[in-house]
């Protein structure tokens, strides 16, 4: 773990992410699939794959803790420069996982949502995408976001023409708008802004993730890979959050 991540000494994590203050809202880049498939000797594809399995565990660690919201950063919009049998398999993945992780969403109330671009994804991937967001939307749990073929500039350029056209046609004052009726355009409307940004696999960037959002994000890397990354290391995370002063441009209470 990075020293900057590492509780005060003395701290006892699990016991301080049981009582402390939980993030509303938890946004998570899952890095290091390849690389930790690459370090045990197996095909990319198998990291992937067994990052899916984590995915599942920390969502149902998360709705179980009471987290609001947990978005996970599955497939960016550069992610298609990589070869074309690892995308294959990755809507493949992602297909399966839809329709497999139907009895948990609705076991655990989870609501599915997805932010990104649409266009290029394979139709039968949407199709069971939107079909497993439709059987959740009733539920009262916690959110569930996908980012697929996302990148946050994509987004707000995708933003600021909505804007445009709005106000070409007259539908909306330029003097009027300001960061809420931005924020309204964008992917994320009607969200909380995350609390809590995760990063896998040590990477210290932000990659084109949720750039409006984060503005106000507390900021938490490990240099474990996605495929190995626990509850246990989550809750780190969490504990981590609630020993931060968030002052938010103002002055600490203390």
């Amino acid at each position: 773990m990075r020293q900057a991540q590492v509780p005060h000494a003395g701290h006892d994590v699990t016991a301080q992410a049981s009582t402390a203050g939980l993030p509303r809202h938890i946004a998570i880049i899952m890095d290091g699939n390849g690389r930790w498939a690459q370090q045990q000797g197996l095909p990319r594809i198998e990291g992937h794959r067994r990052g899916v399995a984590t995915v599942r565990r920390i969502t149902e660690h998360c709705a179980r803790r009471g987290i609001e919201q947990l978005t996970l950063y599955c497939l960016s919009s550069e992610n298609w420069r990589r070869p074309e049998a690892e995308l294959r398999f990755l809507m493949h993945l992602l297909e399966q996982y839809v329709i497999e992780e139907r009895g948990l969403l609705m076991r655990e109330r989870i609501r599915l949502a997805m932010i990104g671009r649409r266009e290029g994804l394979p139709a039968t991937t949407l199709a069971e995408l939107d079909r497993t967001v439709a059987m959740c939307a009733a539920n009262d749990g916690m959110r569930l976001c996908l980012a697929i073929n996302y990148g946050a500039r994509g987004e707000i350029a995708d933003a600021a023409r909505r804007l445009a056209e709005d106000a070409r046609a007259g539908r909306i004052d330029p003097a009027t708008i300001a960061e809420e009726t931005f924020a309204a355009r964008l992917d994320t409307a009607g969200m909380p802004d995350p609390d809590l940004l995760v990063r896998t696999a040590g990477e210290m960037r932000i990659s084109n993730f949720l750039l409006w959002q984060i503005s106000y994000a507390e900021l938490w890397v490990t240099d474990v890979a996605w495929p190995e990354f626990t509850e246990a290391d989550l809750d780190e995370a969490i504990a981590a959050f609630a020993g931060r002063d968030r002052r938010f441009g103002g002055l600490s209470c203390s």
